[in-house]
This record gives C-alpha cells, sequence and structure tokens, in this order.
C-alpha cells in the first residue's frame, strides 16, 4: 500500500490538511508509529484485533526483587531470579526505540529496587510518547522528584490498607506510613495521575473501601477498586478471599454524578459528588478486553510474554541480543510472540 494513499484517506478520514499532516509526521517518534503500522497492514493485513509489526505499549519487568510480600501478587511465587544488567536495559531501550513503540510500562517485581532505574527511566522517555510505572511507592520520598525529572509521566501505586495492622498482615511490611509519604510525593512532584490500585478482599480490608476513596479525595489520586483475581497465588486464595464488586459498583452508581465506561477495558469510571474518582477493575472473563489486547510484556529474565495469564507463550529476546544475532532474528522474535497472542478469555 502507497504511503501517498495512506497519508491521502488520512486528511479525509480525520480533516486535516496536507500541512497539518506534514507537521505531524515530521516528528521522529510519530513517523516511527506510522512505520509500525504500515508494516503490521503489510505483514498481517487488515484483522481485529489490528497487529502492528511491533507493540504500541510494552509492559517490562526491570526486576523479580520486591521489599513487600503481598499474599495475593500473582508473581509471589515465580521461578524467575534473575533481571537484565544495565548493559541489557541499554540495548534493549535501544531497539525499542527503533520501532515505533509508544508506552513504556515499569513494573516487576518493584521497579524502584533497581539502582539504575531512573537511568532506564531518562534513556528510555525521549523515544517514546509515555514511560509510567506501577509502584508500590516504598521509595517515591526518595525518588519521585528525580523520576519526574528523568521523564516518567505517571504511577500506579499498589495501596490495599490504610490501616497500619492491616497494612502489615497484607504486605507483611510496616510501610504504610512510608507508602503514604510516597503517594502525597508523586503528586507534589507531578507523576499525575496518580492512581491507587486496591485489591479489595474479603474479610481483609473490604471495609476500607469508603476510608480509600475519601483519601484519593482528599489527595487528588485516582483510586482503583480491583477485584481478586483466581490468577496465581490468587489461586489457593481464591475462595477465601475473593468480594464480589458488584454491590459496590450499584452503591458507587447512586452516589456518581458521572459515570462513563472505558470501551475495551468495559471498566466504569464513577465520579463521585464528592469529587473522588474510582474506576472498577472486574478482569475476569473480559473476553472483549483480550480480544483487543495487543501488549506484550519483557519479564525481568527478558523474555517476550504475550499474555500475563499463560507461561507457555515465552520467547527469548535477551539472548538474541546477548549473542549479537542479526537484525532480523529480533523482529522474528516479536512475530513469534505475536503469534502466540490469543484471547485468554473467549466469548
Amino acid at each position: 500500500m502507497p504511503v501517498s494513499l495512506v497519508l491521502k484517506a488520512c486528511t479525509k478520514s480525520f480533516g486535516l490538511n496536507k500541512d497539518e499532516l506534514h507537521d505531524f509526521f515530521s516528528e521522529d517518534l510519530n513517523l516511527r508509529a506510522l512505520k509500525n503500522v504500515l508494516m503490521g497492514l503489510a505483514e498481517y493485513n487488515f484483522r481485529k484485533p489490528f497487529v502492528t509489526n511491533f507493540p504500541f505499549m510494552m509492559v517490562w519487568d526491570v526486576t523479580y526483587k520486591c521489599n513487600l510480600s503481598c499474599k495475593h501478587c500473582y508473581s509471589k511465587n515465580s521461578d524467575l531470579k534473575t533481571e537484565l544488567s544495565t548493559r541489557d536495559a541499554k540495548k534493549i531501550i535501544e531497539y525499542f526505540a527503533q520501532n515505533g513503540i509508544l508506552y513504556i510500562s515499569f513494573a516487576g517485581g518493584e521497579p524502584l529496587m533497581r539502582k539504575d532505574i531512573i537511568d532506564i527511566v531518562r534513556r528510555i522517555s525521549p523515544y517514546v510518547e509515555e514511560v509510567s510505572m506501577t509502584t508500590n511507592a516504598s521509595r517515591l520520598v526518595e525518588l519521585a522528584c528525580n523520576l519526574k525529572t528523568a521523564g516518567l509521566a505517571r504511577v500506579n501505586i499498589s495501596l490495599h490498607s490504610l490501616n497500619p495492622k492491616k497494612f502489615m498482615e497484607i504486605t507483611g511490611t510496616d510501610l504504610e506510613n512510608t507508602v503514604e509519604a510516597g503517594i502525597r510525593d508523586a503528586i507534589k512532584c507531578g507523576l499525575n495521575p496518580v492512581k491507587l490500585n486496591m485489591v479489595v478482599m474479603k474479610d481483609i480490608n473490604h471495609d476500607e473501601i469508603d476510608s480509600l476513596i475519601e483519601f484519593s479525595s482528599k489527595t487528588g489520586a485516582v483510586l482503583q477498586l480491583i477485584e481478586f483475581q483466581e490468577l496465581e497465588n490468587g489461586i489457593e486464595y481464591y475462595e477465601e478471599f475473593h468480594y464480589d464488586l458488584v454491590p459496590v459498583e450499584k452503591k458507587l452508581t447512586k452516589c456518581s454524578k458521572k459515570i462513563i465506561e472505558r470501551e475495551m477495558h468495559r471498566r466504569k469510571i464513577y465520579y463521585l459528588e464528592s469529587g473522588a474518582q474510582v474506576e472498577v477493575v472486574r478482569p475476569m472473563h473480559n473476553s472483549t478486553f483480550c480480544t483487543n489486547c495487543t501488549r506484550l510484556r519483557v519479564t525481568s529474565d527478558g523474555k517476550l510474554k504475550a499474555c500475563l495469564m499463560r507461561d507457555d507463550n515465552l520467547v527469548p529476546l535477551v539472548s538474541l541480543i546477548r549473542k549479537g544475532e542479526p537484525y532480523e532474528a529480533l523482529v522474528d522474535a516479536f512475530k513469534k510472540a505475536v503469534s502466540f497472542r490469543k484471547p485468554y478469555w473467549k466469548e
């Protein structure tokens, strides 16, 4: 498909004139994204979900290490005990930068456990549209502003309780005050929107939903109520800890001034009269999300993983880079990972 036809279609579909389109694609990031889309069309044709040659979003588990021991964590029982060196990380960044990947989300383990995390963020941020991170906030007091300066845009923070005793029960640590201070520093340093992830567990923290809503409203954070999942470590505890969020959503509906639904995720976001913003995450059996998912994950030991719910879909990546394999071999690795992407939850 000639590029000129694509550009002509863009001007017609989006109401842009040629000069505006020229200016848009004069930026290297946008041009690489267009190249990614066109290569996806050439390789996979039109299909649903639409597949780009490289994913627009990568979730990168930069470490397996964590300073908390949350009983519900999906990676708690992981066999991964290795992580990429700084040199490996730099090579991955260089590779990502060439191929139209627009969004990087750092995860773990706890990404702030890496001593070089600020350097990694600084190196990747010029090449992508946005860098985000999922963290437990235990080191944000010392790192939040430096991360913002390095190019981190926003954070998702795990916060399952404001009660020190319950926090200790859930995480195995007494860092509740430290985490709360980290949340406030993240907001102060501009890592917005700060989203607070609360995994709701029966007879442990389900009675704290109202207090977390109040806390999020006062701090200016967005609260995400996450239904306990029958996934990895959650399989053992599902019957004991699962708490149905349907009654919670009914209550939220009554006290909301506006409700919107994220189309692909099928998640409702409740804008409460109090000013709080609450999103309910009920990912189980979400076939719409699975069908449209185009993310890939890089594991802490440098493999590509097409689906969080599966462990039979790993494709080596860093080992190819270490061996000095040609660019084409890395492209083939991504193609193989994409070929493993199948909806885990189906209609």
